[in-house]
């Protein structure tokens, strides 16, 4: 007869049964070697084998309904009362915040008491030397606990697939992306902003991060160049539409702009390259227990993260660090969005492409979504400029969008081509030289000066 629970004592079972009711990788994994009698109280007994018969039978775990509805076949009213006592108990801790210990300890005591079973039953077969029949037995204890889930039944599942691929995006500021990526980045899809420096990409995120809080959402964004109070000095611009300069004139304004955001920021700086992954994932996972719910997390920027291992080719390094973010953003089941380099020759091209993203290609194959950040002189001046969609793991790609960007206060903003401000935009580019010339025209009217060809 195989040992007991007792050790682990009352509480430690109940959370083994709410881990069986709720988590349907952890009843595959032990069902076949947690047995009812491991358990101390006929209730908890009656619970583990009610569960296990009816996912044996439908491949799924009970709802609360259909035990209720199997307390009440039970003929012994002591067992049932325990039962039902025994069954708040259980719901109580559903939620807990140390099932996952629960599971792993449960699991190793499963599988030793599996082993230690293996092992008595090959001691007749030693004395009669058969080899092969101990080895079978403890192959198959070797294997008891472990993953079962030999993968998607493809055929019968059309249902459950439209089920588990409705994904809870996290929207962005802009509807055209929302459109072509199904509602923005979902939890655990890494989204990344390519552009060369000095074009906008500092602003884009924080455009993606005022917008989510704008939707009562909690954002952690992570700096890497820019302080603290600067980079919240930037999200008091964005939403007051002052100047990062002028907001001490404004201080009663911008305030009352701010007490109205149903949202929460949290902005953490990092030097460059004193912070890897792990560092945001240790910090990620602090504000977890604060018991804080993060909603997305912007990482400003992901390419002067410091890599995790020792590499002699930065590119390298720099394809690991995306590949351990996206793995974090899947920890955490969180959208998070970065930006990345472009390479010095993109820097007056009217459309960056894959090609021109700086150091590791990997960093687009990692990604789940990329979009470049295109600005040459006279957009700059113009207050244009042109995403264009490099990979969309949800829809369509190489698609390229004319936008209204002003950095001086935020403005970040992506159009449709075929809509009236995309098409007024794009033919702002189109004659940029024209709109240059009366810009320069208008600052020497300005001046009280004439000179020739600015008239």
């Amino acid at each position: 007869m195989s040992e007991t629970l007792t050790q682990f004592g009352t509480s430690f079972q109940s959370k083994i049964v709410a881990s069986l009711m709720s988590d349907v990788k952890f009843i595959q994994t032990i069902s076949d070697i947690l047995e009812p009698d491991m358990f101390d109280s006929d209730s908890n007994k009656w619970l583990v084998k009610t569960i296990r018969d009816y996912f044996y039978e439908y491949k799924k775990q009970p709802t609360l309904e259909v035990v209720k509805y199997k307390v009440d076949e039970i003929d012994n009213d002591v067992l049932k009362s325990g039962v039902v006592d025994k069954l708040r108990d259980v719901w109580k801790n559903i939620e807990a915040t140390d099932l996952e210990f629960v599971q792993s300890e449960t699991l190793d005591f499963c599988k030793n008491q599996t082993l230690k079973s293996a092992i008595l039953q090959s001691v007749d077969l030693l004395e009669n030397k058969n080899y092969d029949g101990i080895k079978s037995i403890i192959d198959e204890a070797m294997k008891a606990g472990s993953e079962r889930d030999l993968g998607h039944d493809y055929i019968p599942s059309l249902e459950l697939r439209l089920e588990e691929s409705a994904r809870i995006t996290v929207k962005t500021p802009w509807d055209v992306i929302n459109d072509i990526t199904d509602g923005g980045l979902g939890p655990g899809e890494l989204g990344v902003v390519v552009a060369p420096a000095g074009i906008g990409k500092s602003w884009t995120l924080q455009a993606l991060g005022s917008e989510v809080i704008r939707q009562g959402k909690t954002v952690v964004h992570y700096s890497l160049e820019l302080n603290e109070t600067y980079v919240g000095l930037r999200y008091d611009s964005i939403f007051s539409g002052v100047t990062t300069a002028n907001i001490k004139y404004h201080k009663e304004e911008v305030e009352k702009k701010l007490q109205t955001l149903p949202g929460k920021l949290l902005i953490k700086y990092f030097p460059t390259k004193a912070a890897s992954v792990n560092t945001l994932g240790a910090h990620l996972k602090q504000i977890e227990l604060s018991g804080v719910t993060v909603d997305m997390v912007i990482v400003d920027y992901a390419d002067i993260l410091m890599p995790t291992g020792n590499f002699k080719e930065k590119r390298h390094a720099i394809g690991t660090i995306y590949e351990d973010l996206r793995g974090l953003a899947g920890e955490m089941e969180i959208p998070f969005w970065t930006a990345s380099q472009a390479n010095r020759s993109a820097l007056e091209e009217d459309v960056i492409g894959a090609d021109k993203v700086a150091e590791d290609y990997s960093k687009v194959m990692t990604a789940d979504f990329v979009i470049s950040m295109s600005r040459k002189v006279e957009d700059k001046i113009a207050n244009t400029g042109r995403f264009h969609v490099i990979k969309n793991r949800f829809g369509i790609d190489g698609v390229t969008y004319p936008s209204t960007i002003n950095t001086n206060i935020g403005v970040v903003k992506i159009h449709e081509g075929s809509s009236q401000f995309g098409k007024e935009t794009q033919n702002k580019m189109n004659n940029s030289e024209e709109f240059l010339r009366k810009e320069l025209a208008n600052k020497y009217k300005d001046m009280g000066k004439k000179v020739k060809g600015f008239e």
